[in-house]
């Protein structure tokens, strides 16, 4: 058995005592915090709830613009995936828009080296939600150095309702401008009050009608429109519109522009308190009232001193006017008709006094002349009373009354009848004539006899409508041998009824009758018009002018033929000289030297035969033509003419020479045909004439006549040759050295000179040269 000493016995139990205490505490301070940890869990889990239930949602970037972000955040910009960077948070399709990404950029940069906060909204792409940013950099707390920390805010519903109060604001303030733009148009003065009657605002139409200098000063001077603002002024007026709460209107003179006018002030009350009013000038309206008046009154004073009576009935029917041939018609007495009777008992009393034509049903008939009042145009009928013929119209009126007026048409009928009568005696007159007759008055035909009627082959329905002279003229036309003709007849008629003077002409039927036709004026104003036959002497006639005419027909026929060969001839001509132009332009490519010269020789002779169809065609059309009839300086047209030939002259190196005497002068013609003819005998000498030669124009003239010679020192013409030089037909035969074997130049120079009343020579010999002399009169 060990024995153990007492002191170490102590110090054991000691060591153990201390080793239980130990325990005990550790126990109690793991229990502890054990409590305490489970606490911080339940803060956390609370706060982390809050934060993910919160209207705002953080982001830190770091200073290596790393991000952290909550998934909520993740799902309002539109990402699938949480980035790690700044840069993730845009996308092709998804993340927040460029251009929003790269100014959310630049403020994260601009609050990491500055610390800068910002403020700003982006919008995610394909999203219609808004979204606040508000940017600070990062608390301590926050444990990112150099970082950023950002809240994100829904701002979608408020953003909208933003956006909808902007376009309300926006809509009212431009109704506002469009309202006061309106009020400063207005062709009137228009003004504000105050609750207190105090004007606040007027346009510039009022600021001219008070002559202030603008709306400023009128208001600050508060100078009224209307003098006076005492009892039944204009502010008393303004004050009853406030107060009553209802628009006032009143009519006051004013002076504006120096002018005393009549205005009409229209007080307007508004919920603010104010009144708004506006003046009307109604001057012109009052004259004109006052007109009208003066015209009523004159106008029933004028009617008291017609002929016809004249009755007027007001909207309610009652008689307010009828004048003193009226009441003699129909026996009305003066003082019952002062007590305006309606309308029905006027025509009552009518008939009491046998005024009125004989119906079976009096109420139907007064029924229906009761419409008139209604009618929607004048009507107009004949009634007869006592052997009296009356003509009676009745013309509804704009305000609802109705004007009758009635016109004793006896006298006339009788006329007419004796008229009838008259006309009858002259129509059988006419009928016994064996010349065609007809009468013509007031554009119409007015009687014609049997004769007229069976050489024109009119029918009986035709001619009974009187028809116009145009008509006639018209239906005659394809009757004739020349349906222009017809014209003449029309002429004839005029001539004799509006001009009173006596003529006559002749007529073809297409049947082959001539008739010879006068026009005599009668003392009525009419037109007699009579045709005599004069077949059988124009039948003699015509068989002497046959034979003339087949020899000139013949001759029209060989220049048409000439003529439609030259118009046919450009067709042709033309898609030749351009299909060329492209084959020489390399348009189907390039030609070989020898190609190129070919296609310029085909050019060349198109542009001589193109020369030649013109001349063809110059001098087919013109022959006969009328020339225009002006003064033409004859050295400015001759000079014209060489530099048109210089060319020509030119490639055969010939000298073309123009000597002006100086009193050539000018001439009365056609500049144009005039300097053609020249053109004409330059090119036909410079043709002729060889290479190296000379052409001479000579210009000179006398008092009387103008002279131009053209001559050349070429191989001359035979006798011959000179004798068919100027015959358009006779050129085939004609050749000279170097000349066209076909050239109308001279004739065609002939055919112009001839045209002016002037002459044309032409003198050569074979080795001599030729000269052509021209001589044009000055008159």
């Amino acid at each position: 058995m060990i024995e153990i000493p007492q002191s170490a016995a102590v110090m054991a139990g000691a060591a153990i005592a201390l080793l239980l205490i130990a325990a005990a505490w550790a126990l109690f301070a793991g229990l502890r915090a054990r409590a305490a940890g489970r606490a911080l869990a339940e803060r956390d889990s609370r706060l982390a709830t809050l934060v993910q239930t919160c209207p705002a949602q953080a982001m830190v970037v770091r200073a290596d613009r790393r991000v952290e972000l909550s998934r909520r955040l993740g799902d309002w910009l539109g990402l699938p995936e949480l980035p790690k960077e700044l840069d993730d948070l845009v996308g092709d399709e998804v993340g927040l828009v460029a251009e929003d990404f790269e100014i959310l950029s630049d403020h994260v940069t601009a609050a990491q080296k500055a610390g800068q906060p910002f403020r700003l909204a982006v919008r995610p792409k394909g999203s219609e939600r808004a979204l606040l940013v508000i940017g600070e950099r990062a608390p301590d707390a926050v444990r990112a150095p150099g970082g950023v920390l950002l809240w994100f805010l829904d701002a979608t519903e408020s953003q909208s309702e933003i956006a909808v109060l902007q376009r309300e604001a926006m809509r009212l303030r431009a109704a506002f401008d469009a309202l006061t733009a309106l009020i400063e148009a207005a062709p009137m003065p228009m003004w504000y009050r105050g609750p207190d009657l105090r004007l606040l605002m007027v346009n510039s139409c009022y600021v001219e009608a008070v002559e202030g200098r603008d709306s400023e000063d009128v208001v600050a001077r508060g100078l009224e429109l209307v003098e006076g603002a005492g009892m039944g002024g204009p502010l008393a007026n303004a004050a009853i519109a406030r107060d009553t709460g209802e628009p006032q209107i009143a009519a006051m003179p004013a002076t504006v522009g120096g002018a005393r006018r009549m205005l009409r002030l229209h007080d307007v009350p508004l919920p603010t308190g104010g009144v708004a009013g506006f003046a009307i000038d109604i001057e012109d309206l009052e004259q004109a009232r006052g007109g009208l008046r003066r015209f009523v009154k004159a106008q029933r004073a004028m009617l008291d001193r017609v002929s016809a009576g004249v009755a007027q009935f007001a909207a309610d029917r009652s008689l307010v006017f009828s004048n003193q041939p009226f009441r003699r018609m129909f026996a009305l007495k003066s003082e019952w008709v002062a007590d305006r009777p309606e309308f029905d008992r006027v025509l009552d009393r009518m008939r009491e006094a046998n005024r009125l034509p004989e119906v079976r049903d009096f109420p139907a008939w007064k029924a229906e002349r009761r419409d008139w009042f209604t009618a929607p145009d004048a009507v107009e009928e004949t009634w007869t009373v006592a052997g009296t013929h009356l003509r009676v119209v009745a013309q509804p009126l704009p305000e609802g009354g109705l004007l009758l007026m009635f016109e004793d048409r006896t006298q006339q009928f009788e006329l007419q009848r004796e008229h009838g009568e008259m006309q009858q005696v002259r129509t059988a007159t006419l009928e016994s004539l064996a010349e065609a007759v007809a009468v013509f008055g007031k554009g119409r035909l007015q009687l014609w006899n049997r004769k007229f009627r069976q050489v024109w082959g009119f029918e009986d329905g035709f001619l009974d409508g009187h028809p116009q002279i145009a008509s006639l003229v018209k239906e005659v036309g394809p009757r004739l041998a020349n349906p222009s003709r017809a014209d003449v007849l029309g002429d004839l008629i005029r001539l004799a009824a509006k001009d009173r003077q006596q003529r006559g002409s002749s007529i073809a039927f297409r049947d082959g009758r001539h008739f010879d036709v006068n026009a005599v004026p009668l003392p009525d104003g009419n037109a007699l018009v009579t045709m005599l036959d004069t077949t059988d002497h124009h039948r003699a006639e015509r068989a002497l002018r046959d034979r003339n005419e087949a020899l000139e027909a013949a001759d029209r026929v060989k220049t048409a033929f000439v003529a439609n060969m030259s118009y046919e001839l450009r067709t042709p001509l033309t898609s030749i000289k351009g299909f060329t132009e492209m084959l020489h332009g390399g348009f189907a490519g390039e030609l070989t030297p020898s190609g190129c010269e070919y296609a310029e020789a085909i050019l060349a002779s198109v542009d001589r035969l193109s020369g030649l169809v013109d001349d063809v065609l110059d001098l087919t059309q013109s022959e006969g033509a009328p020339i225009d009839r002006v003064q033409v300086d004859l050295e400015l047209g001759a000079n014209s003419a060489a530099e048109a030939i210089a060319p020509l002259a030119k490639a055969k190196a010939i000298e073309l020479v123009v000597e002006d005497t100086g009193n050539a002068g000018s001439v009365l013609g056609d500049p144009r045909r005039l300097r053609q003819a020249i053109e004409h005998l330059l090119r036909h000498a410079v043709a002729a004439t060889p290479e190296k030669g000379r052409v001479l124009l000579h210009l000179d003239g006398t008092p009387d006549m103008a002279r131009i010679i053209v001559s050349d020192d070429g191989p001359g013409m035979s006798k011959e040759a000179v004798a068919k030089a100027f015959d358009r037909f006779a050129q085939a035969g004609i050749t000279r050295k170097g000349e066209r074997a076909l050239g109308l130049g001279l004739p065609l120079a002939k055919q112009f000179v001839e045209a002016h009343g002037g002459r044309i020579e032409l003198i050569s010999e074979p080795g001599e040269g030729t000269l052509v002399r021209v001589e044009l009169p000055r008159k």
